[in-house]
């Protein structure tokens, strides 16, 4: 009896040293399966850490209006942390802030109107290059009581336009002058300071005649049925140049000495870029609400321009060939209006 209780004594002691010992045993695997957890976590934060920090900074200004559509899918995928490279984005109002902005080098890429990249170029000496152009043309004719159908029927008319020394000016008059009219002898042109002012004026009757870039064209003939586009500018623009020329509202231009020193990141953007035209031209209503998130125009006047704003993405060679012939054209007209002279083969940037 006493030497079956010393056994059993003895099973209960091997029991309780075996519990020890697996629990030991638990608790180093608990203890390292943790460990190697926190270290697991960790090598993924560093990978994550070690992939932004091996992104490229690039400061992008655009434009509020059309030039500045075609870059919403890239600033949503910038907020999602999904892009290639970092882009920080400044949105303006004016061009004349993007000119102090690339002269001060406060940016690397900006979305600018044609002509003023190649103003650009020759202030900067060559360091400033053209990209890619983003807009074709984006103004109109409009009308309010007036019957217009041809350029011919502007004859003794008085037109109220808005951009005045920049290209809705040099194309307005290039497109009178082919078709026989005299700007101050057959026909008078005057100018509004602003687009909106013009808007107004048309809204309220008193200009009858009046030459508008989008969004202001689909916000005024939103608002009163009885204006009318009666000529698209960019299709007498066409006929006009006779195939020899575009008319090219909006580029890309890079600073020269960011594309030297990163030359991947940037053609990363270009190719980022291109991708965000596409979605801005087939997902309208998607592009839209990002443009009214990111200040570029309200979403329901976005919807209604977009598909209007010729929004383009042309680079490299075909690029080279479309520009030079319409930049010669606004030369003819206002050597000022490129600068002073026609810019070099360096102007254009290729991969």
């Amino acid at each position: 009896m006493k030497l079956t209780k010393k056994i059993l004594a003895m099973g209960l002691s091997a029991c309780m040293a075996l519990s020890v010992l697996a629990g030991c045993s638990d608790s180093a695997v608990s203890s390292g399966s943790s460990k190697a957890e926190q270290v697991s976590s960790e090598a993924v934060s560093s990978a994550q850490q070690s992939a932004a920090a091996e992104k490229t900074t690039i400061k992008i200004a655009a434009l509020k209006g059309p030039t500045g559509l075609g870059m919403l899918k890239l600033m949503s995928d910038n907020d999602a942390k999904t892009a290639a490279e970092n882009y920080e984005f400044t949105i303006l109002s004016s061009p004349d802030e993007i000119v102090s902005k690339i002269s001060k080098g406060e940016v690397d890429v900006a979305a600018v109107p044609t002509n003023l990249a190649a103003t650009l170029y020759n202030k900067t000496d060559g360091k400033v290059q053209m990209a890619a152009v983003n807009t074709l043309g984006v103004l109109s004719l409009l009308t309010k009581g007036e019957n217009i159908s041809s350029i011919k029927d502007l004859k003794g008319k008085t037109i109220y336009a808005s951009g005045q020394g920049s290209v809705p000016e040099y194309a307005l008059n290039y497109i009178l002058k082919q078709n026989g009219l005299e700007v101050g002898k057959d026909v008078k042109v005057e100018y509004k300071a602003e687009h909106a002012e013009l808007a107004a004026l048309i809204l309220s009757g008193k200009a009858k005649i009046a030459v508008l870039p989008e969004p202001f064209v689909t916000q005024v003939t939103t608002k009163d049925k009885d204006v009318k586009v009666a000529l698209n500018i960019t299709d007498e623009w066409d006929k006009a140049a006779q195939g020899k020329s575009v008319l090219t509202m909006g580029c890309v231009i890079v600073s020269k000495n960011f594309v030297e020193q990163h030359k991947d990141a940037f053609d990363a953007f270009l190719s980022e870029y291109k991708d965000s035209t596409d979605f801005t031209n087939t997902k309208v209503e998607e592009a839209a609400a990002l443009s009214e998130k990111y200040d570029i125009m309200p979403a329901a006047v976005a919807k209604k321009a977009i598909p209007n704003c010729n929004i383009v993405y042309i680079d490299g060679n075909d690029m080279k060939a479309k520009i030079p012939d319409f930049l010669n054209v606004l030369f003819t007209a206002n050597q000022k209006s490129v600068g002073g002279k026609l810019p070099g083969d360096d102007f254009y940037y290729t991969k």
